[in-house]
């Protein structure tokens, strides 16, 4: 008979759980004190909630592997709230371990008390509270087991202190079955084999994937895919590196800030194969305009998400690695291809597209350009990194001048646009990677939502490199207002930040402020040389500089705004 928290613990190293990402409160001492008592799942220390879930989220998107975060009741919920909807909504299988007050004092609004299973149930896969100690290893197995199955996401499991003291014989079941809860992996066979059809009679076809593609380990399929058909690839922001970004027929990524020839190609296509993606409104523009020529093949794990936001021809639901093998064995099989001819036109027209450089910026100016410092980071890490980002105007230029290769290597929140992820998403890929370069690419605004995680890296020596993009604005939103608002910039000028470079050396760090064009390469250098020191550059770059191309809200991917130098007439 051993205790409850006890419990959980034999239950995480059952799972083979290598970090717990948490911070301690009345309400879990008991599961902290027998995580003391052990050292084969390691504890880190963070400070504040939200960063814990957001750790956990980078360590899962850059492992394959489950994210476990743990939290106290009330305040700590609510805290790691922000953290778990930004795992929802970017499909993160995450298992989140709240403590809860005493079961006898459940609805009298005790000390530190919240309804955790109320809060969370809108942005979680599922949620659990566990009121008899004998139930905790099962609810431990299913919160893993849905967690990472299906269409991934966190999984909250609320556990009351007194259930975590008492005590129950531990027996943690090999596998677990659930009648409500049986995901679709294998593609049906007919819907597959339509889709060949489709393809074969396509003239501009167009293959958009998203996030499932590297959630689903399928990168190799999907590559195989491409260069069987020949066709022009583009990820969403959530997919970069899902295929490799230098790759010819890769036209880069689309959506409301992708490439003029990425956006232009999925309007004219006349066959879209999406796989992977959900269709959101940051890639489709208006949907009334959407891919108006197209025939739609869409491949997803979540039968919910197909149709939801744009209907399709040819819908198979399914795990893309298997849909994907499957495809790529009867299109080898199937002699029949798309003509040749209208192919090569439409590479022809593609290749026309790009010739308006849509990227291109102005690199021979004494002010740094944020995308020059992106620019260089590629450069001199080989386009090796880890990268992640917070929310903004630098986030979009990471997406456009960081060139991915490999699935894993851009964690960035997507879905729900999360500022603060950055820094402490950058510490849970670094703690999974002890010796790779991990670069937090932020700007001022976002990086001081999260600033005493900065304690963290020094308490365990992460080595981080911090790229922060300062224009003293926060960027997107004084975009917007220059563009919409007729540049009334209402509470987007940050008046009062603090010196970043002083900042990080009061938490024991390097820190370092760079102003000129001709010091951006040094300074980068010098950090990626310090293999154990966590350095963060304060890059101060030009105010001015927006992101383009621009899809505004309500137009069509057809109707991009490109930089007035290079604005269509």
């Amino acid at each position: 008979m051993i205790t409850g928290a006890e419990i959980v613990v034999r239950c995480l190293q059952e799972e083979g759980v290598e970090y717990v990402f948490g911070y301690p409160g009345g309400a879990v001492l008991f599961l902290y004190d027998e995580l003391f008592k052990q050292n084969k799942v390691k504890h880190i220390l963070v400070r504040h909630e939200q960063g814990a879930v957001h750790a956990a989220d980078g360590y899962s998107r850059s492992t394959e592997k489950v994210g476990v975060a743990l939290v106290t009741s009330g305040p700590g919920v609510t805290n790691a709230v922000t953290g778990i909807a930004t795992a929802y909504m970017d499909s993160i299988p995450q298992v989140i371990i709240t403590g809860q007050v005493p079961t006898h004092a459940i609805g009298q609004d005790a000390f530190q008390e919240c309804d955790t299973v109320g809060i969370t149930r809108p942005c979680v896969k599922h949620n659990f509270l566990v009121k008899d100690v004998k139930d905790i290893a099962v609810t431990m197995k299913k919160a893993f087991y849905i967690a990472a199955t299906g269409r991934p996401g966190p999984v909250v499991v609320d556990i009351p202190k007194d259930v975590t003291s008492h005590k129950a014989e531990f027996s943690y079941p090999a596998t677990i079955a659930m009648r409500s809860y049986n995901p679709v992996t294998k593609g049906h066979a007919g819907q597959i084999r339509k889709a060949i059809q489709v393809l074969a009679g396509a003239k501009r076809p167009m293959i958009y994937t998203g996030g499932g593609v590297i959630l689903g380990n399928a990168a190799a399929e999907l590559a195989q895919l491409v260069r069987m058909l020949g066709f022009p690839c583009t990820n969403t922001l959530m997919g970069l590196g899902a295929y490799p970004a230098t790759d010819r027929q890769f036209v880069g990524m689309l959506g409301m800030h992708g490439t003029y020839e990425a956006n232009m190609a999925m309007h004219h296509c006349d066959v879209l194969i999406a796989i992977g993606a959900r269709f959101d409104d940051r890639v489709t523009g208006d949907l009334s305009s959407f891919c108006p020529f197209a025939k739609i093949v869409h491949i997803d794990v979540d039968p919910s998400s197909i149709a939801k936001n744009v209907p399709v021809d040819v819908p198979i639901v399914g795990d893309v690695k298997s849909v994907l093998s499957d495809l790529n064995t009867l299109l080898r099989e199937n002699p029949e291809r798309a003509e040749p001819g209208p192919l090569a036109e439409w590479w022809a027209q593609i290749k026309e597209w790009q010739s308006l450089d849509c990227l291109r910026f102005n690199r021979n100016t004494e002010v740094i350009k944020p995308q020059y410092v992106i620019e260089k980071l590629w450069e001199l890490t080989n386009g090796d990194a880890y990268v992640t980002s917070d929310v903004g105007q630098h986030q979009m230029w990471a997406a456009q001048f960081y060139k991915f290769e490999k699935p894993r290597r851009w964690i960035n929140s997507g879905g729900l646009g999360t500022m603060g992820f950055g820094l402490p998403a950058a510490m849970g890929v670094q703690l999974a990677f002890p010796d790779a370069t991990v670069a937090c690419v932020t700007g001022e605004a976002s990086l001081v939502m999260c600033i005493q995680e900065l304690s963290t890296c020094l308490q365990y020596r992460l080595p981080l490199k911090i790229v922060n993009l300062n224009n003293r604005y926060m960027g997107m939103v004084r975009q917007w207002q220059e563009f919409f608002y007729d540049k009334r910039y209402s509470h987007s000028y940050m008046d009062a930040l603090p010196d970043f470079e002083k900042l990080a050396q009061s938490f024991g760090h390097v820190g370092v402020r760079v102003e000129k064009t001709a010091d951006v390469e040094g300074a980068l250098r010098d950090a990626l040389r310090q293999k154990d020191r966590l350095v963060l550059l304060d890059f101060i770059t030009d105010q001015t500089e927006n992101v383009y191309p621009m899809i505004a809200a309500g137009k069509g991917q057809h109707e991009m705004h490109l930089s007035p130098d290079r604005e269509l007439a």
